[in-house]
């Protein structure tokens, strides 16, 4: 099995586009337990580590925006500048895996794999991220509702590739939460992601492992709009956080499977979200 080593950004364009079913490598956390364990034989790989620019990341304080490419390690976001502008990235950092796991996993390991338990996703959704991809017809920019469009499916064209995220950088607060099997490096039986954008007078929340997708619960936000004033300094009634929960559990689609039910990821959710709720007004 060949494996081809692109050294920038152009060649990693020219050579995904001379080798369309290739496929892409940087950490490998998530697609090398497929080749060793499912039986995933690629005819080709392309690895990525040595095309640099994908590890960069910069913040405009202008547009107050900050910008983190696609292969930029997990351990990288956990603390820093990057956990400082976007702390609900930073606790999803610090969820993945072991710390070998987060030294090599990527942002865009998670949005190539697209699975619903990717732990970044609920945290790009909530805060309406911009994924920017770039292939043989250039540059263009997908918003992130418009990317995941299904159970481990994106939208990219056929030699597209991740090349960075643009996350607004908010006043308010922002926090990310999930529920697994275990206390620690495991996949998430249920996530959530909330924003409290100040300036804005809105909630955000998007959930994690209870749909086919990211789901923001936008029925909830809107409910939650109409019952409390965001803005102010007033203290949060409890009775408006546990009917929030009630009504973000409600629009979650959970499943069966081996690591939970659906009653249980629905009802988790739910309670993520009250508590998630409660901090952003402590």
């Amino acid at each position: 099995m060949p494996v081809l080593i692109p050294r920038n950004v152009d060649e990693l364009v020219e050579v995904f586009q001379a080798n369309p079913q290739a496929k892409l490598l940087a950490g490998g956390t998530d697609y090398m337990v497929e080749v060793n364990l499912h039986g995933r034989k690629p005819e080709t790989m392309i690895s990525l580590r040595q095309v640099k620019e994908l590890t960069e990341w910069s913040i405009r304080s202008t547009q107050s925006q900050i910008t983190i490419g696609a292969g930029l390690p997990y351990a990288d976001m956990e603390h820093g500048e990057i956990a400082r502008v976007v702390p609900a990235l930073a606790q999803a950092a610090r969820t993945v895996g072991s710390p070998q796991i987060r030294a090599a996993g990527t942002l865009g390991g998670n949005l190539g794999t697209c699975s619903p338990a990717g732990d970044s996703l609920p945290v790009l959704a909530a805060l309406g991220a911009t994924i920017h991809v770039i292939g043989p017809d250039g540059n263009r920019d997908i918003d992130f509702v418009d990317f995941m469009v299904g159970v481990k499916k994106n939208s990219l064209l056929p030699s597209e590739f991740v090349h960075s995220v643009s996350l607004p950088i908010i006043e308010g607060w922002q926090g990310y939460a999930k529920v697994g099997t275990r206390n620690a490096m495991v996949i998430s039986t249920a996530s959530a992601c909330l924003v409290r954008d100040i300036d804005e007078g809105i909630v955000t929340i998007a959930l994690g492992s209870v749909g086919p997708t990211i789901i923001r619960a936008y029925s909830a936000e809107s409910w939650l709009m109409k019952s409390t004033s965001l803005r102010s300094g007033a203290p949060l009634d409890p009775s408006v956080a546990q009917e929030f929960g009630r009504r973000v559990a409600q629009e979650s689609r959970p499943i069966d499977d081996h690591r939970s039910t659906a009653e249980y990821r629905r009802h988790a959710v739910g309670v993520l979200a009250q508590r998630l709720l409660t901090r952003s007004f402590s």
